[in-house]
């Protein structure tokens, strides 16, 4: 196979003209390279996506100009990018030799430190051309000639130097009948044998293939219902690594047309052959057809543990999607050269454990913060450590309070409180201003306006008084002594949720029983919520971490009180007038949304999102635009898409203050600080583990914490809802915000604000 064809394609990614990129540009010139120049991300990323360069040189010595390891990630997640080479271009060190782990953990291959010279350029674009480049040209074929074995209509196995089978084709499978996982990690001598062939037969073709000659003649195999099958057989020894044979590639063609036609079976061992043809083979990889693995490189004790686990995992007869793609990712490495193998062997690793989503953090030196954060929002807690039990008991619904004079209508708000929501369809909109003219009880008004203008009492046919009696009863179980979690959060929550449910790409995606479950779930999502978190809840052995064994304690407590809240009393029971199976999908999504605001599920839901929904319209947008509406269509609109949409909507609601205006923002922060403050305050005087340290009021970095905060939970899933909903105005915030925060950390200031001057 010719693997250097058409003049590489190479991509310099320089925001200045200096001598570096003048000496790459005269080295690609007398190279005979086509050469294109970036001066900006953006420009790169275009171009990249246009012409897929074989190489990529970006410039990694000025930090200022652009961030030369976020543009390689952002090249790596290109899917045409898994073969090209990418170099940065890095300052010659003034002291000691520094790590080139971030490069290669940001996605390059190898650094080039800065020469100028035009020689020293060439010669390292030779050197590139003739080492890494013509490595992927050779891993690129490879994956040709997989598909082409794919495609065969010949019966071809693939086995190490230990005649473990590695790899067999469809055709294999067909012509044989047995399933892929019941061969591969088995050895040629576990699989049963025709009684046809001559007895001294296969040790005749054993004797033959192990001098490294080839073998051809007719065998019969035996196949998975008992059949014995003639064939023409054809086996290959594989010279690969030390000069020695490290595979056998059997080729086999059944003899007549009733074999032929037989459909009813899948693949077999391939030892078999007859006639002995003697010419040694080379290396016969050329394309990567090298197939050696880490489990093929010898006859030791851990690799025979390994293929016998691995058949009885192949021999599995239920399998999850999970086991699915562990089997796939096997007969991947069974096929793949040694780093991939190695590597893969690190994805499994990986795969197998219980936390796939959850990123890990290093040591609690690194980032107290940032860990005390993960360890009190996705943890269940830690075992009690005290006999001390703080219990909640299940409070008995409330009755409105006599005080509180409700309007009747949306057309008896008083004026005060209707000034206040004029702008509540703006993101910027105060919910501050609308705690403070309703006697901190927002959600009632707010709620009768959005839920108004989102047509819920019809779409429910439930009268707008039974709705006021609703949102009356729902915010009277919030708890108002809370300084974070009381209806106010809930009222901002809401107010997110209807802004994005107004948003072009959610409005494609989701039906109006969505709508109207998005925004029952915000309204509910915190109801009756302690103050204190989870983790918190089950340290204590409080009677709610009890009764739903220390799992997603609150959300389920949030959402069952809805509804018996709900349904308790026909004066406030918003869904008494709806059919039953369209009452039961509604609560079925109302759970599920408020459940998605438990944060140990965090990064799965948001994994999911961008790979189930981003991903897949990222790659129609780049194959062509939106022109395919209807592929658009059936990604926004299927049931399991809608669900994640749903879910992250509402994540992205729950936890938006860090994207609100800076003012709010400022007064979120605090708020959820003096309620982690106060958890800090009782754990003490409990004796129970304090799950959040960092949050004592007497030495926590509010700074800190938000940064932290920002960094680990909210920056990359609202890129990622931004991606989809479009929504650069609260990009801008969290920019803002995040700098606001950094500037009062780099002056070494604790508090929400800097002292006055």
């Amino acid at each position: 196979m010719k693997l250097l064809k058409d003049p590489l394609q190479v991509l310099l990614v320089f925001a200045k003209e200096d001598s570096q990129s003048n000496g790459f540009c005269w080295a690609c010139e007398k190279a005979n390279f086509r050469c294109s120049m970036a001066r900006t991300p953006e420009s790169a990323l275009e171009c990249f996506l246009e012409k897929h360069h074989d190489l990529v040189i970006i410039d990694h010595r000025h930090s200022r100009h652009f961030d030369a390891e976020a543009l390689c990630r952002s090249i790596r997640a290109v899917n045409s990018a898994e073969n090209t080479v990418i170099v940065a271009v890095v300052k010659r060190p003034d002291r000691e030799e520094a790590s080139v782990m971030p490069l290669i953990n940001a996605g390059f291959n190898r650094r080039y430190v800065e020469n100028a010279n035009m020689m020293a350029c060439y010669n390292e674009l030779l050197q590139l051309e003739h080492g890494e480049v013509r490595a992927q040209f050779k891993l690129r074929a490879g994956n040709a000639i997989f598909t082409a074995l794919e495609q065969s209509q010949e019966a071809i196995e693939i086995t190490s130097e230990d005649q473990v089978i590695q790899y067999v084709n469809p055709a294999y499978e067909s012509i044989m009948g047995y399933q892929q996982g019941e061969l591969i990690g088995k050895e040629i001598i576990e699989v049963p044998k025709s009684e046809k062939n001559k007895p001294d037969l296969l040790e005749t073709i054993n004797s033959c293939i192990r001098k490294g000659k080839e073998w051809q003649g007719i065998y019969y195999a035996k196949k998975k219902n008992g059949d014995s099958i003639q064939q023409n057989v054809k086996i290959t020894p594989v010279i690969g690594q030390g000069g020695k044979i490290r595979h056998y590639v059997s080729i086999n063609r059944p003899l007549n047309d009733n074999n032929k036609s037989d459909k009813s079976s899948e693949r077999v061992q391939a030892e078999s052959q007859t006639d002995i043809q003697s010419s040694k083979h080379k290396d016969r990889r050329k394309g990567s057809l090298d197939v050696r693995s880490t489990t093929s490189r010898g006859s030791d004790g851990s690799s025979q543990r390994r293929h016998s686990s691995m058949a009885r995992i192949h021999s599995m007869t239920i399998e999850a999607p999970i086991t699915k793609v562990i089997n796939i990712i096997n007969a991947a490495q069974e096929s793949s050269p040694m780093p991939v193998a190695e590597a893969l062997d690190r994805v499994l690793e990986i795969l197998r454990t219980t936390e796939l989503y959850s990123p890990q953090l290093g040591t609690k030196d690194e980032d107290p913060h940032t860990n005390d954060l993960v360890g009190g929002l996705m943890t269940d807690g830690l075992r009690r450590l005290s006999g001390n039990e703080y219990i909640f008991s299940t409070k008995q619904p409330h009755h409105l309070p006599s005080h509180l004079t409700t309007p009747l209508s949306l057309n008896d708000i008083p004026p005060r409180i209707a000034q206040t929501m004029e702008n509540e369809d703006s993101w910027d909109f105060d919910i501050f201003n609308l705690e403070a003219a309703t006697l901190k009880r927002p959600l009632t008004y707010l709620g009768l306006k959005i839920f108004s203008r989102f047509g819920v009492c019809e779409y429910l046919n439930c009268p707008e008084a039974t709705l006021r009696s609703w949102l009356q009863v729902i915010e009277a179980n919030y708890h108002s002594s809370n300084s974070y979690h009381n209806s106010s959060h809930a009222a901002d929550v809401l107010h997110a949720t209807a802004y994005f449910l107004c948003k072009e790409r959610v409005k494609q995606s989701l039906d109006h029983i969505d709508e109207v479950a998005a925004l029952i779930a915000a309204t509910v999502h915190d109801v009756d919520h302690p103050g204190r978190t989870n983790s918190f809840l089950c340290n204590a052995g409080s009677e709610l971490a009890i009764l739903y064994n220390d799992t997603a304690v609150l959300e389920s407590h949030h959402a069952a009180l809805a509804f018996q809240i709900t349904t308790r009393d026909d004066k406030c029971n918003i869904f008494k007038n709806i059919e039953r199976n369209e009452y039961r999908t509604l609560r079925q999504a109302i759970i599920d949304m408020v459940l998605a605001t438990e944060m140990t599920k965090h990064f799965e839901h948001v994994n999911k999102f961008v790979n189930s929904i981003n991903k897949p319209l990222a790659a129609l947008e780049e194959n062509g635009g939106n022109s395919d509406e209807e592929s658009v269509k059936s990604i926004l609109t299927s049931p399991e898409n809608r669900i994640l949409v749903k879910r992250m909507l509402i994540k992205c609601a729950d936890i938006s203050n860090p994207c609100r205006p800076l003012e709010l923002c400022i007064e979120w922060a605090g708020r959820i600080s003096e309620e982690y403050f106060a958890q800090t305050d009782e754990e003490k005087r409990q004796g129970l583990p304090v799950v959040m340290p960092v949050f004592d009021r007497n030495t926590c970095s509010i700074p800190k914490s938000q940064i932290s905060f920002i960094d680990y939970f909210i920056t990359d899933m609202f890129d990622a809802w931004d991606a989809f909903a479009d929504l650069p105005n609260l990009m801008q915030h969290l920019d803002n915000n995040f700098k606001y925060w950094k500037g009062l950390d780099e002056r070494k200031l604790h508090s929400l604000r800097p002292p006055p001057e």
